[in-house]
């Protein structure tokens, strides 16, 4: 099961390769990596996205990213309601015959031109990582010269779902 876990770091020398390095002892996969400083500058967010094969691993993965030294907080925010973004660079064939066709599909995921040259495009895009995959998917067929992928970032939103039992009167 794929997790999204948020790890709060001091801003120190090290930190990264530590806990990367923890992931790879225990033999986890990092499907998504991001760090980036937060709102303090001596503070740091990593946003991992993991492959977690049941819920003792997972807990023992949380347990071992929170002794380490400059952790300062460990969350996994998978079952929350959250905000998940990722951005992405895809630089297309594009002959100027294809062009128009080409911006219809771009245009209904709000991804913005930001290098055009003789017979390429480069497109940017954001938003949540299946919308970054269908757009991949449909430029496919005319050729991905180049792509980069920055990455999951994520957080908890201010306002959570409650969840609640329904009665049902069909039982």
């Amino acid at each position: 099961m794929k997790r999204i876990i948020t790890v709060t770091v001091l801003n120190q020398s090290g930190v990264l390769n530590r806990v990367t390095g923890l992931l790879m002892k225990r033999q986890f996969n990092i499907e998504s990596i991001t760090v980036g400083h937060t709102e303090q500058p001596q503070i740091s967010k990593m946003t991992f996205v993991v492959n977690v094969e049941d819920e003792q691993k997972l807990e023992q993965l949380l347990k071992q990213l929170q002794k380490q030294v400059d952790v300062l907080k460990v969350n996994d925010i998978s079952e929350k309601s959250i905000v998940v973004r990722e951005l992405a660079l895809v630089k297309v064939v594009s002959p100027p015959a294809v062009r128009a066709e080409i911006n219809s599909i771009v245009e209904p995921f709000r991804a913005a031109t930001i290098d055009t040259g003789k017979n390429v495009v480069t497109f940017q895009v954001t938003g949540h990582p299946e919308k970054i995959d269908a757009f991949i998917d449909l430029l496919k067929p005319y050729g991905i010269k180049e792509l980069t992928r920055t990455g999951v970032t994520a957080f908890v939103r201010e306002t959570q779902k409650v969840q609640t039992t329904q009665l049902s009167i069909l039982q």
